[in-house]
């Protein structure tokens, strides 16, 4: 008797460290889940085009309501701007995961839940949110919470569940809200390199007008989505010397990898830890990348060879963000470790994508490189501390089996 303790403990720390060591959940596209789904062809297609879906995939936990073709038709029929349809399909997106058993066992019978409108921060006060109910003989609904006595809509049916990241619900019509579905002004064109010299990066805009090729590919990105990390006047030129240096094609890339082809505002920036894809980053490539995360309250970049912070926002105004960072971003590519605070290494040839712009690097509608890159990034975080806590495990292990 006295060794069944020990070896019930060894036999839990193995199964633990089994645990341990099984595969890492990848990242989910919402735009080729429902691509095998025609009925909400429609739906699917102003994800893209409100590029809503690229917030979707982002996200940890989400819940989307999709609504059928002849829904989204009576949607269509009021002729909204793409910005106000943005927030109305941004309603039925929920950043909390509830699948139909859950839907089921609500407590109380009925909760509220944040859509991605309300964590826009353009729903005026608590309009964004989506209260769910459970009714007799298991039927469920959703209205928003200025509805304004709309009739709510009717849970149909679950179409695809992914425990506990990812839940799509087909919803009988598009919910109501006066404040998602009120008129939303043009965004203002921007321009980059006068709004960069205006506020604390003359230097590195100044670099950006003398290589126009790589400026036309920020420039190409302002419509769909574009963050930039903008070093500041004094960053840039305690970094002149290593950016003379460079070959062409190396300055190039070291231009376009201060820029990445998604918006993300700072609340994004904060909770969506991972590597991020660059405007420098091939289709497909794990190259050019670094980590975006939080050190307290302050947002940091993470190359392998700097870690830079965030000093201010120059602009964030979906599609568009523009941060002023502390250092010049030094990809791995372009700089050998030892030399990072020093002297750069011969810059490799850029590849070949790079000169075709935004084209190149940066993937389709369908494709979600910089998810696949959190995924990966997430993955890799988990597992290296997932090996570390399995080999001390395994060693807790043989020491209780030695009692």
């Amino acid at each position: 008797m006295r060794r069944a303790l020990p070896t019930a403990l060894a036999a839990a720390f193995v199964v633990l460290l089994v645990a341990l060591e099984a595969p890492v959940a990848r990242g989910y596209n919402i735009t080729r889940i429902l691509a095998d789904h025609p009925e909400f062809s429609t739906f699917n297609h102003y994800l893209t085009v409100t590029r809503l879906a690229n917030e979707i995939n982002r996200r940890l936990t989400i819940t989307v309501l999709a609504v059928d073709n002849s829904g989204m038709a009576d949607l269509l029929a009021r002729h909204f701007s793409i910005l106000t349809l943005r927030n109305v399909l941004a309603l039925h997106v929920l950043t909390d995961y509830y699948g139909s058993k859950k839907l089921h066992q609500l407590t109380h019978g009925s909760t509220l839940a944040s859509s991605v409108f309300q964590s826009s921060g353009r729903a005026i006060g608590t309009t964004g949110f989506i209260n769910i109910t459970e009714h007799s003989k298991g039927r469920v609904t959703f209205f928003s919470e200025d509805a304004g006595g709309a009739p709510p809509v009717a849970f149909v049916k679950s179409i695809k569940e992914m425990p506990y990241n990812l839940s799509i619900l087909q919803v009988s019509s598009i919910m109501s809200s006066p404040e998602a579905e009120a008129p939303v002004a043009p965004l203002a064109a921007v321009n980059l390199t006068d709004l960069m010299s205006r506020k604390g990066c003359r230097e590195f805009a100044n670099l950006l007008l003398a290589t126009p090729d790589v400026l036309k590919t920020f420039e190409s990105n302002l419509d769909v989505g574009l963050t930039v990390f903008c070093p500041i006047d004094a960053a840039v030129r305690a970094f002149a010397e290593k950016y003379k240096n460079l070959t062409a094609p190396g300055k190039a890339s070291l231009l376009l990898y201060h820029g990445t082809p998604f918006y993300y505002s700072q609340q994004l920036l904060k909770t969506n830890n991972g590597a991020f894809a660059t405007l420098a980053t091939d289709t497909h490539d794990k190259k050019y990348k670094y980590t975006v995360g939080s050190d307290g309250d302050a947002i940091t970049v993470k190359t392998h060879l700097v870690t830079a912070t965030i000093t201010s926002t120059l602009i964030d105004q979906d599609p568009v963000a523009v941060y002023a960072v502390d250092k010049v971003l030094q990809p791995r590519e372009l700089f050998k470790p030892e030399d990072a605070a020093d002297v750069p290494a011969d810059a490799p040839a850029a590849s070949k994508k790079h000169k075709h712009g935004a084209a190149d690097s940066v993937a389709g509608p369908n494709e979600a490189p910089s998810d696949e890159a959190a995924a990966d990034n997430a993955a890799f975080r988990a597992g290296s501390s997932g090996r570390w806590l399995a080999a001390s495990v395994a060693a807790m292990a043989v020491l209780v089996l030695a009692v």
